[in-house]
């Protein structure tokens, strides 16, 4: 078997320092999500807004219709008055003339009170569309500064992920999860023992159990006190995590 302490302490160095990489974005990941649900809902106070003042204008527009029909029709209804041939006629058509004046005077009435409500819906839309550019410029900035990071990580980011894939494919199934188990806890799940010590917790590694970490390197063993998967001085890995050397 290959050594699996070798591919999971280098695995342990790759994925801290993608952490790293992550950390560097600090809290703007959380202060995007928060500003596009921001922009998502401005945005849809707009679109409301919009639908009432279409359908308030389509009112608007219609009554007035209405209202031109109602005045022919009480005008053309007047000069039948004139023509009638008996009361029972002439006592239906006054009837048909307060209707369409009634229905003429309460349009007018309520026409009134929706051209103030179109005048209220275009202030509002005004203050809503100000305040989604608003929103919308503040997303843009935060973006920008989340590409910007993403830019300058991008190559960084991939040659680690690469390297990642690789040896997690020579890293068994129960070895791994075992290391993902541990990194739930510890972001450092694999140390090196320093000094007789585990460097992730600084508690003493008893000798013997050194020895017994030297001799079976491809066996796990942990930190009695933390957990942490131990890895001795023995085992070296270079800076870049491009190769990796045992002596």
């Amino acid at each position: 078997m290959e050594n699996q302490l070798l591919y999971l302490a280098s695995l342990s160095k790759i994925d801290q320092k993608l952490d790293e990489l992550n950390d560097e974005y600090g809290d703007l990941p959380e202060k995007v999500k928060e500003q596009k649900a921001k922009v998502a809902e401005l945005d849809n106070l707009v679109q409301e807004t919009k639908q009432i003042l279409e359908d308030v204008k389509n009112f608007i527009s219609t009554s007035k219709v209405t209202l031109t029909e109602l005045k022919d029709k009480e005008e053309k209804l007047s000069k039948q008055q004139f023509k009638v041939r008996n009361n029972k006629e002439f006592d239906a058509i006054t009837k048909e003339i307060e209707h369409a004046r009634f229905e003429y005077n309460r349009l007018t009435t309520e026409l009134r009170t929706v051209n103030v409500k179109e005048e209220n819906l275009l202030l509002t839309l005004e203050q809503q569309e100000k305040e989604l550019n608003e929103a919308q410029a503040e997303l843009d900035e935060l973006l920008e500064e989340e590409k910007e990071i993403s830019s300058n990580q991008n190559d960084e980011l991939n040659e680690l992920n690469k390297i990642k894939k690789a040896i997690k494919a020579k890293i068994s199934k129960k070895n791994l999860e075992e290391y993902k188990r541990i990194r739930l806890l510890h972001k450092d799940a694999v140390v090196l023992i320093k000094k007789n010590s585990c460097s992730g917790c600084y508690s003493n590694v008893p000798p013997q159990k050194i020895v017994e970490i030297r001799n079976n390197l491809d066996h796990l063993f942990y930190c009695e006190h933390c957990g942490r998967i131990l890895y001795p001085e023995e085992i070296k890995i270079d800076k870049k995590i491009l190769t990796i050397t045992t002596y």
